[in-house]
């Protein structure tokens, strides 16, 4: 009887049951179709945060490829098993959050979390054998990222910046605190109120070692800042350009505002924005899908037999599910933030196709192959760094690496609660499109002698731009 209850529609009012009432959401049908201020001005509000910039989405770029012929694929639908796993994924992201990665092999938790997912029919997270391991559990799927730590070396390492050295070493929040576990907060946040707490920062700060500080960093950080910083390592270690870059062979000129450190470090945070708009249009104006908090929603009352939803079957029966009522007492999705998602729908991720647009850049700029000396991990409590001597010591290459940081900071928001899946592996190929069209732009204004910009992309081919 609700027809929007698998669209985005936080901010609006709603029922009881978080079901959007229909003529506020058709009401921002109407000023997405008419486009104008008066119309966003006229969408009734359930609270008082305002919705998140939908009108960017009809914004372009005069560089690159126009965004709005740019496409993902359509997101999986919450009658799927696709939809399902994805679902089961999040929820055991929730539970584990406390846990270290350098823990994931030997606790009892993640190893239900690998059988739950195993068992899943559609579940497309990367495996080995044809099951989810802890080795594997919550990475991406691109070169690289199931190799060595969990957590990108770019995320860890020290940050040259001119006289400065910056540690990594972030601000934290304290463990075991999570939100919108019951009906009460849950609804209230949905209608668009604001949260009734904060955050509790832990008092020490620490390196990156679990979903929980994987999703604090995600939650303050600048869109391209773990991009910047992984160009200002690569520059500080004098990692090797790529073989393409003319100024290689080059003796009595060097490179500076073309192929060097001020063209590299201006156009890897240049592609954030042009990301950002091409996602934004893909958000509001073509799929609008709800938000994970939205769907623990419908699992709720559905299995608390208050409401019948058209939820694929296999979600409802999994242990995630289970596990999660035994803790909470509800059915609801834990989130990691106060405020739970921002107000804007989830797919394609603003984060992931940012992470794609400027992870390609890098790719383009360096030598992918190049193996990253010194590798490190964080020790148990986060406060120092400790050599990494596992098996992959020695084959962390700039490309995995760069690959990995883009999924670290992609699934830091599904660490959080906020995204599915789907809304990171096909936001960075979104983002990666915006790149690529950007490299061609900038191909075509260069006076060197340049074949053209070379790197492997996010499915494994290399191509020349």
């Amino acid at each position: 009887d609700y027809p929007y209850l698998a669209n985005f529609s936080k901010g609006l009012p709603h029922n009881d049951y978080g079901e959007v009432d229909t003529e506020a959401y058709q009401s921002l049908l109407d000023a997405l179709s008419i486009g104008d201020d008066a119309s966003f001005e006229n969408i009734p509000l359930g609270g008082v945060r305002p919705l998140r910039n939908p009108q960017s989405g009809l914004a372009f770029d005069l560089e690159g490829q126009y965004s709005h012929h740019l496409k993902i694929r359509p997101a999986p639908r919450i009658d799927g098993p696709e939809n399902s796993g994805e679902m089961a994924e999040l929820y055991w992201m929730a539970l584990a959050r406390d846990v270290n990665f350098t823990d994931y092999d030997n606790n009892s938790l993640v190893a239900d979390a690998c059988t739950d997912l195993s068992a899943f029919s559609d579940f497309r997270g990367p495996k080995q054998s044809g099951s989810v391991t802890p080795a594997t559990i919550f990475r991406g799927n691109t070169p690289g990222d199931q190799k060595g730590p969990y957590v990108s070396q770019f995320l860890l390492k020290d940050i040259p910046y001119g006289t400065l050295t910056i540690s990594q070493r972030q601000k934290t929040v304290i463990l075991d605190v999570n939100y919108m576990t019951d009906p009460a907060s849950w609804l209230s946040i949905q209608n668009g109120l604001d949260p009734l707490v904060t955050d509790t920062f832990d008092g020490v700060t620490r390196y990156i070692r679990n979903g929980r500080d994987l999703a604090t960093y995600v939650h303050y950080d600048a869109l391209y800042e773990a991009y910047l910083n992984a160009c200002l390592i690569l520059l500080g270690m004098d990692a090797p350009l790529d073989s393409g870059n003319p100024y290689l062979s080059l003796t009595k000129t060097d490179a500076f505002g073309t192929f060097g450190g001020p063209h590299v470090l201006s156009l890897v945070t240049e592609v954030a924005t042009r990301a950002l708009k091409a996602v934004w249009f893909q958000k509001w104006y073509v799929h609008r899908r709800l938000r994970p908090e939205e769907l623990g929603g419908r699992v709720h009352y559905h299995l608390g037999g208050v409401a019948t939803y058209p939820i694929d079957s296999e979600i409802l029966n999994s242990q995630s599910v289970q596990q999660t009522f035994s803790r909470y007492g509800t059915y609801l999705l834990p989130q990691a933030y106060p405020e739970g998602s921002p107000l804007h729908p989830a797919y394609g991720a603003g984060h992931a196709t940012v992470a794609g647009a400027c992870v390609t850049i890098l790719k383009a700029w360096f030598d992918e192959s190049f193996v990253i000396p010194d590798p490190v991990v964080p020790n148990a409590d986060g406060t120092e760094l400790i050599s990494y001597t596992g098996p992959d010591a020695g084959s962390l290459t700039v490309g995995g690496e760069l690959n990995k940081v883009a999924a670290n900071i992609a699934f830091g928001r599904n660490f959080a609660g906020i995204h599915w899946r789907t809304d990171y592996s096909q936001s960075l190929k979104l983002g990666e499109e915006v790149a690529i069209g950007i490299l061609q732009d900038h191909k075509n204004t260069l006076k060197e002698s340049f074949a053209g910009f070379s790197l492997t992309k996010f499915d494994g081919t290399t191509i020349t731009i």
